[in-house]
């Protein structure tokens, strides 16, 4: 099995409004006296109202899961010591003061000065999925299939329905939102990892971006690990959501791996059509049909899932209990854009911030 390493994004919210609050550097220091946190285990983001983790490397799901809330336990604890709240929804439901304002390092401060709008409205929050490989020839091999499992993994993770007080009417806005940098959504296909090298290269060469960390395709090579790095879902609300994300792109994974192997080829779709099929998983979710990459075209959500959990499973192995269940309430209860859109509904923003605060912490 792959090894695999989780990283959440977070943003801290005030408890009675809902909106973010530039309280990251005080919840940091917080966070390193908690005694279930290692020092440096909390990182900065790019506005003072966010903050980031990453699990360890980790060879089964339970471990990740086991990471997972561990962190978003005593980070929420030690918010709360701070006068705010936790909260792991893709984008801020409301968003009264604006901006928020960039955290202090150069880089940020460099992104500030190119785009100010754009980085003034990256109030949003993803999870990233890194799986580990042997060399980069591996890692564009991966690249290759994933990318058009794309637009099912953002249906499925969609979190981000809602920002400044009103429903935008995506599921993820958080997509929309980050597609908006220079080199972002769908890669495209790579010859190999020298193709891929040369084309990032070229990039950098032509001054387009200022350098690889500006690469935010929704599936990348890492420039810090020898990892793939899977960047398209919105951050889960619950972490047992978070965990059963991360096991399905294992097993997608590990499903491709074994079929490059046997000379089998990845499911092919033209990339107008990836592009497409990201948007409108990112506009319904899994509301409605989702894009199925095994049979072409559009899907009813609860037959495409069926067909993932069919394909994926020579691969899940002991990981399906925490695969299928979760996957099924999902499907059954909605994700986190139907739960966010109907609490908001029925109980009003008062509920709404209560329920995302808790389901961040495993509640």
């Amino acid at each position: 099995m792959l090894t695999l390493g989780v990283e959440e994004e977070y943003l801290l919210l005030d408890p009675a409004t809902g909106t973010p609050v530039a309280r990251a550097a005080q919840v940091r220091r917080e966070a390193d006296l908690q005694s279930a946190m290692d020092r440096g285990e909390v990182q900065r983001e790019l506005l003072q109202a966010q903050l980031e983790i990453a699990t360890p490397v980790c060879r089964d799901l339970e471990e990740v899961g086991g990471h997972l809330l561990r962190m978003r336990h005593a980070l929420g604890r030690a918010a709360a010591r701070d006068g705010c709240v936790l909260a792991a929804c893709a984008g801020a439901p409301f968003t009264d003061r604006l901006p928020v304002p960039v955290t202090d390092t150069a880089r940020y401060q460099v992104m500030r000065s190119d785009a100010p709008r754009l980085t003034d409205e990256q109030l949003i929050t993803g999870m990233h999925v890194h799986l580990g490989i042997p060399d980069r020839a591996t890692g564009v091999t991966l690249l290759n299939g994933l990318r058009v499992w794309l637009p099912l993994l953002v249906a499925l993770a969609a979190n981000s329905p809602l920002a400044q007080g009103t429903d935008t009417g995506f599921a993820s806005w958080r997509t929309v939102v980050f597609s908006r940098w220079p080199v972002s959504g769908p890669p495209p296909r790579f010859e190999d990892s020298d193709d891929y090298d040369h084309r990032i290269r070229a990039l950098v060469a032509d001054r387009l971006i200022r350098d690889r960390g500006q690469i935010y395709w929704h599936i990348r090579l890492s420039e810090r690990f020898p990892t793939v790095e899977v960047r398209a879902m919105d951050v889960q609300l619950r972490p047992d959501e978070a965990v059963m994300l991360a096991g399905v792109v294992r097993a997608l994974a590990t499903r491709l791996l074994g079929d490059a192997r046997d000379g089998q080829p990845a499911p092919a779709v033209h990339p107008e059509t990836l592009h497409a099929a990201v948007w409108h998983g990112a506009r319904h979710g899994c509301a409605s049909e989702v894009f199925d990459p095994l049979h072409g075209g559009l899907r009813p959500a609860g037959e495409a899932a069926a067909a993932l959990l069919e394909y994926t499973a020579p691969a899940t192995g002991a990981d399906s209990r925490h695969i299928a269940p979760v996957l099924e309430r999902a499907l059954r209860e909605g994700n986190g854009a139907a739960r966010q859109r109907r609490e908001l509904r029925e109980g009003g923003r008062e509920a709404l911030i209560r329920m995302i605060t808790d389901q961040t912490t495993g509640v």
